[in-house]
């Protein structure tokens, strides 16, 4: 059957069937012809067929776009002169959260700036400039040994293994009771702090203060300080417990660690009360001043600062003269000087060294 007998009978044939489907576009794939609502004439084609309000208004979207686009091409493509111009329109009215900028809009002074440069240069500054020395060391390096040993020749041995001795023999005494062995520790002590500090303010600059050892490079109202303190303690208690369970399984278990400390303890209030203050406050103090605020500041004047930590740190060990607590005494030593290169305050190794020796006593008198 041609054409236009099919046509002039009304009839289709089996490609234009009321139950197939037409090759449209993917919206109308879905409905066939039997979903027409509205009645077609005989003579008409098939494709003239009225589809449902809502077929017409989505093919009218897609029909208006498409007749934009085009309009818009045929525009492009015959004003060439205006090109440049619509095709800009077009970009800076671009809906996206960044818009696109043409070339002739950027400048070549301006450097673009990213949003995370902020945060960036805050946690630059938390890590930049390890170690937190001074830079201006107050003592001659070429003076720092000859300082240092006559501080252990006229100070620190006479006085910390001799002093007792003295005190025995000016109150007539072959043995000190422990109340008065801890008062005499007590007063020996603030004489060697003072001696200390009045030599090392001698040998140093004259502009020199000891209390700026104290104010290093403070974040956040001392965070940085806190934050090296808490750490610092912690890996000190973790060095020194896995030391000393290992000095106990090779060599073996010790009662008491020091039988006289423990008796003075125990002897009165006023002893105790002497033992923390010698301990815990006026010891600590006088020794960071010395090994770290003296010793490990000049040497890293003049070596990298891992070095000056490691040397400080052994003569730290060799000076308390305890061959059974130099490797302890040792790894005290690097974790002292560490705290103290991170924050470039002496508060910070002063207050670990404070807590390990009260930490000490507490132990000792519970056991």
């Amino acid at each position: 059957m041609t054409w236009p007998e099919t046509r002039a009978s009304g009839t289709t044939s089996s490609l234009f069937s009321p139950r197939r489907s037409l090759s449209c576009p993917s919206y109308c794939r879905s409905w066939s012809w039997s979903s027409f609502s509205a009645p077609r004439s005989p003579l008409s084609p098939p494709w003239t067929a009225v589809p449902p309000r809502s077929v017409r208004a989505r093919s009218s979207f897609w029909t208006n776009s498409s007749r934009t686009s085009i309009g818009s091409a045929v525009s492009i493509s015959h004003q060439k002169g205006a090109r440049t111009r619509d095709l800009g329109k077009f970009l800076t009215a671009s809906p996206s959260p960044c818009p696109l900028l043409l070339p002739s809009q950027l400048r070549p002074s301006a450097s673009p700036k990213r949003r995370c440069s902020k945060d960036e240069n805050t946690h630059e500054e938390s890590f930049q400039g390890f170690p937190a020395l001074p830079s201006d060391v107050p003592w001659d390096s070429e003076s720092v040994w000859s300082t240092f040993a006559f501080y252990l020749l006229s100070l620190h041995i006479p006085l910390s293994f001799g002093g007792l001795s003295v005190v025995a023999h000016v109150l007539h005494r072959p043995v000190l009771d422990p109340q008065t062995e801890a008062l005499s520790l007590f007063g020996i002590q603030v004489f060697e702090f003072f001696g200390t500090l009045c030599l090392l303010k001698s040998t140093a600059k004259p502009q020199f203060k000891l209390i700026s050892l104290f104010k290093g490079n403070r974040l956040s109202n001392g965070t940085k300080t806190w934050v090296a303190s808490a750490l610092g303690f912690c890996s000190l208690i973790f060095l020194v417990f896995l030391t000393s369970f290992l000095a106990d399984r090779v060599i073996g278990p010790k009662a008491v660690n020091n039988l006289i400390l423990k008796e003075i303890l125990l002897s009165s209030d006023i002893s105790r009360a002497a033992c923390v203050l010698v301990y815990c406050i006026i010891t600590p103090l006088m020794e960071e001043i010395v090994y770290r605020g003296f010793l490990l500041t000049s040497i890293s004047s003049t070596s990298k600062w891992q070095q000056a930590v490691l040397l400080s740190s052994a003569i730290f060990s060799a000076v308390h003269f305890s061959g059974e607590n130099s490797l302890q005494l040792f790894l005290i030593g690097c974790v002292l000087g560490c705290s103290y290169c991170w924050s470039g305050d002496l508060s910070t190794s002063f207050l670990i060294h404070s807590l390990y020796n009260a930490l000490i006593l507490v132990i000792t008198y519970a056991s």
